[in-house]
């Protein structure tokens, strides 16, 4: 069974490189199975990290719990992609509120409390050096165009959220606040969450 292709198009974008870091996968599917999954980088890009090791793809056996292979909770990697995220729709956080704000944010996103535990516990003791953060949603229809995950059993629900994190000394750029897409967790479902830091 194929997988649906996003559309590769790409709109002007900077041609710096960015690290995407610590995207976590999750897969839940509906009984147990055996899945290939693919990263593709459409504007150029590569992955530097990957546990279990990303060899052409992952080939792994899944349980309808999450649990990858009888011992991971997820699938983790690390990738450099060109920036072509978006910079428009935003928010800008105090340090004292990004536990706050990321629990509330990421459960109005869609992701289980497991998922929520993962992200706060890693990133907002690692985001302490400044008063304010600058925070870009990045869901969707945005990675897509510079990461596509390919799952050898398209999923019937898949949520997928990079936040580009900017820190600031007293910066408070004119934002638009980001619509939280709607996703209702149904079937076999695919989350995917992971930081870039600026």
């Amino acid at each position: 069974m194929g997988c649906k292709k996003s559309p590769t198009e790409s709109s002007d974008h900077d041609s710096s490189i960015v690290e995407v870091r610590k995207p976590n996968i999750y897969l839940y599917p509906k009984a147990k199975c055996n899945l290939s999954i693919k990263l593709l980088f459409p504007l150029g890009g590569r992955i530097i990290q990957s546990i279990p090791s990303y060899q052409n793809g992952w080939n792994v056996e899944v349980n309808p719990s999450g649990k990858i292979n009888q011992q991971y909770d997820f699938l983790f990697y690390e990738s450099q992609t060109p920036d072509a995220y978006q910079y428009n729709f935003g928010w800008v956080v105090s340090r004292d509120t990004l536990s706050s704000f990321f629990n509330a944010n990421l459960r109005r996103t869609g992701f289980n409390d497991s998922e929520i535990f993962d992200f706060t516990e890693y990133w907002v003791p690692r985001l302490s050096d400044y008063p304010l953060y600058i925070i870009y949603p990045q869901y969707s229809t945005d990675i897509e165009k510079v990461i596509q995950l390919n799952i050898s059993e398209p999923p019937d629900n898949i949520l997928r959220l990079f936040y580009v994190i900017q820190s600031s000394e007293d910066m408070i750029p004119k934002l638009i606040t980001p619509t939280v897409p709607k996703f209702v967790r149904s079937g076999f479902t695919v989350t995917e969450w992971g930081v870039i830091l600026k």
